[in-house]
């Protein structure tokens, strides 16, 4: 299927490793409605009704499904008089919904005339700051607008697109696995390990990562006990250690870790380094 490469989930997590930008499922709707209310568009009085009347996944499923098949003319007439009153907000110099506002005006730049200007509005728009992760479930609709990340997910290469793209965009099929609950997402924070790394917990069991941070000087530290999995470098230079072998990787460089490999340890080379190691999630 064009959809569909195979018969796989793909929940996914990400990390920050510098101040990460994403939108990222749908938001309580009274929230929405409060963003509506505040951009004062008069074309969006309609939408605003519909939603404030059914503030629930029924009514976040109604209106998206009502702006993605919205008919081009329609749509050419809507959109601007939505961006000019996220200008309008933003020159008033309010401040509580001046992400949403600014980024629905830069994805339109990007973007023009594409209805997912309009879905984003929709969403979750969050920050998370180094460090910090995010989970996703499969479902859930985002898009990750700024920022470098570290990114593990289930071994899947299904992707549906719900806007923001040239690319194909399955309406039907997309309104048919969307999840429309609203959900407020906790970040998912580092958690001691009791080995000296820190795991970024979630509950796919395809997964699990955790973080070394290592200081120079501080000796080897055991990376795994076993694979498969892969280690990438994400600050300084590391040197893995193996059976009497050795791999330095520089940053941005990985390396794979296979099923036979046991007793992986890692070493910080010329200053403190950090790395990142995914495997099954069972194994971490």
């Amino acid at each position: 299927m064009r959809n569909y490469r195979d018969d796989n989930h793909k929940p996914e997590l990400v990390v920050a490793l510098s101040r990460f930008e994403a939108l990222a499922g749908f938001r309580d709707p009274r929230r929405t409605v409060e963003l509506f209310r505040a951009l004062d568009v008069p074309a969006l009085a309609s939408y605003t009704e519909l939603l404030a009347a059914q503030p629930d996944s029924g009514g976040l499923r109604t209106l998206f499904t009502t702006w993605i098949t919205l008919p081009q003319n329609v749509l050419a007439a809507l959109l601007p008089e939505v961006l000019d009153g996220c200008v309008r907000y933003l020159s008033s110099r309010k401040r509580k919904f001046a992400p949403e506002a600014r980024t629905a005006l830069e994805l339109a730049e990007t973007y023009p005339g594409d209805a997912g200007v309009l879905a984003a509005l929709l969403l979750n728009r969050l920050t998370l700051q180094p460090g910090q992760g995010l989970f996703l479930d499969a479902g859930n609709l985002h898009a990750y607008l700024r920022g470098v990340a570290v990114e593990i997910m289930a071994n899947s290469d299904n992707v549906l697109r719900g806007g923001l793209t040239p690319k194909h965009v399955d309406v039907p099929e997309l309104l048919r696995v969307l999840d429309f609950e609203p959900i407020d997402l906790p970040l998912v924070l580092p958690e001691p390990a009791g080995d000296g790394s820190v795991r970024y917990r979630t509950p796919a069991p395809e997964f699990a990562l955790r973080r070394f941070d290592l200081t120079e000087g501080a000796g080897q530290v055991p990376l795994t006990d076993a694979g498969p999995g892969i280690v990438l470098c994400s600050v300084g230079s590391v040197r893995l250690l193996h059976d009497g072998t050795q791999l330095v990787l520089e940053r941005g460089a990985g390396a794979w870790i296979s099923a036979t490999d046991t007793d992986i340890r890692a070493q910080a080379v010329d200053g403190p380094a950090q790395v990142f190691c995914a495997c099954v999630g069972g194994n971490a």
